[in-house]
């Protein structure tokens, strides 16, 4: 075996998967799974844990793999997240944990992502329990909303012993993972396996709960919780305002997803309507851009990316993206809509798009998108999808008055995730914007340690 090549994961066919929702990535068997695991070199001084933001022991968890114990990699893996199949799955491994491996210098990285998978799927499959709650302390802690970082501040807080409950505004637990990402990167089966883990600690879910609304963080303090956590994240979409963006056949990206993700608007018997048209058209060039664009294929449309600047500048995983194309998307790249057009109905008939070349660096380091006046075009198309990006919902902060937000309504909040109210502590998107799974997962790993050392101080 060449140590310095990875081994390669099987997949769907790009032309079969194209026309499915089924997982597109097979994953590593039980001997792939350990032929890459032994791989790793298990440096001293690893460098890919620096790159992991939950600091997962990484080489001991891989070790076990070589060794042929899955079931003890996935224990280790128990020890630092409550999401390792949805991590193994969705985070950009390349760009921190990976990034960092020392076998980088002379060939491929350690395939860390899937090897995380493979043991996640192994304590699944095997019906494995990998962790234990404390002895509980009869102290309530409120967790709002069951995304990624609350899932992780439940997990965290159960441990420790807390009766921990999390409110969900929507009927089903997973956030972002269920509504937002889709099926044939992120099976539901995946992200309710991993929130059973939760109930089976003790962690309650009330689901179809808003906060701000079905109820308020002070009714809460006055049933007795003594900490709470606002995980929310970010569904407020975001718009270009150009003329026509209210026609019918435009979407944001949240509702495209959500309506097919969460909704299964793609089942033939479900009551969710969605239209995906003849010739789709997603703005954006994100993540978010990269599963609409992909849903929108799946459903029957043409489907082209419209991003402003060009393809190295991205900022979706390398991986999806390869995957969009593999799947036939085109992509018109250093383009941005100025105007939809409708018919008189109502209805998106086409779209005008400027030109665009790259001038300076941004505040983001990458080129500034510069327009080019004087060569617009227009292009053929009956929908589309703005995957520009989210803003957290101002709804839980206009009713908790001594919660500070920035001008974009993002919940200010310190390292340690403590807010500018006593005992209420925030992190994930509802704090940093759009970000990815793992970050809101580190957010809520230092959230929940801080929680704790609050309460063990209110309680002496």
């Amino acid at each position: 075996m060449d140590r310095f090549t990875r081994i390669p994961v099987r997949e769907q066919d790009p032309n079969v998967r194209n026309k499915n929702f089924e997982e597109v990535c097979y994953g590593y068997n039980a001997e792939e799974a350990q032929q890459e695991a032994t791989r790793c070199l298990n440096c001293k001084v690893p460098q890919c844990v620096k790159g992991c933001p939950v600091n997962i022991d990484i080489p001991r968890f891989i070790k076990h793999i070589a060794n042929e114990e899955p079931a003890e990699a996935a224990k280790v893996l128990a020890e630092y997240s409550a999401l390792p199949a949805v991590c193994g799955r969705v985070c950009p491994q390349e760009n921190q944990c990976e990034k960092y491996c020392v076998l980088q210098n002379r060939g491929d990285s350690v395939s860390i992502g899937k090897l995380e998978r493979f043991a996640a799927d192994y304590a699944r499959e095997n019906g494995l329990k990998t962790s234990e709650a404390a002895e509980p302390n009869g102290i309530k802690v409120a967790v709002v909303g069951a995304g990624p970082a609350g899932i992780t501040v439940a997990g965290e807080m159960v441990k420790r012993g807390y009766d921990v409950t999390v409110f969900e505004s929507l009927h089903q637990p997973g956030g972002v993972l269920v509504y937002g990402i889709p099926e044939f990167r992120l099976p539901d089966e995946v992200v309710q396996a991993e929130v059973n883990t939760l109930k089976d600690l003790g962690v309650n879910f009330n689901t179809s709960t808003i906060i701000g609304r079905t109820t308020t963080i002070d009714q809460l303090k006055e049933e007795g919780f003594q900490a709470f956590f606002i995980g929310s994240g970010a569904g407020l979409p975001r718009f270009m305002n150009i003329p026509g963006e209210n026609f019918n056949g435009v979407f944001s990206a949240n509702e495209f997803l959500t309506r097919a993700n969460l909704m299964k608007a793609f089942r033939e018997e479900t009551d969710t309507p969605i239209i995906a048209g003849k010739k789709t058209a997603v703005i954006g060039g994100g993540n978010v851009a990269m599963d609409a664009a992909r849903v929108a294929k799946r459903l029957g449309a043409e489907v082209t990316v419209v991003y402003r600047r060009t393809q190295e500048e991205l900022p979706a995983r390398v991986e999806e993206v390869h995957h969009a194309i593999e799947e036939g998307i085109e992509f018109h790249f250093l383009a941005s809509p100025v105007e939809i057009k409708g018919d008189e109905t109502g209805k998106v008939v086409g779209m005008t798009v400027r030109p665009m070349e790259l001038g300076e660096p941004d505040e983001s380091g990458r080129r500034r998108p510069v327009p080019l006046e004087g060569q617009d075009f227009d292009m053929d198309v009956d929908t589309v999808i703005m995957a520009l990006g989210t803003n957290p919902n101002p709804l839980i902060s206009s009713t908790t008055p001594e919660l500070e937000t920035t001008d974009w309504l993002g919940i200010i909040a310190d390292e340690n995730g403590q807010t500018t109210a006593e005992g209420i502590f925030a992190g994930g998107d509802a704090v940093s914007g759009a970000a990815t799974v793992i970050l809101a997962m580190g957010a809520g790993k230092k959230a929940a340690k801080a929680m704790d050392e609050y309460l063990q101080e209110k309680n002496k």
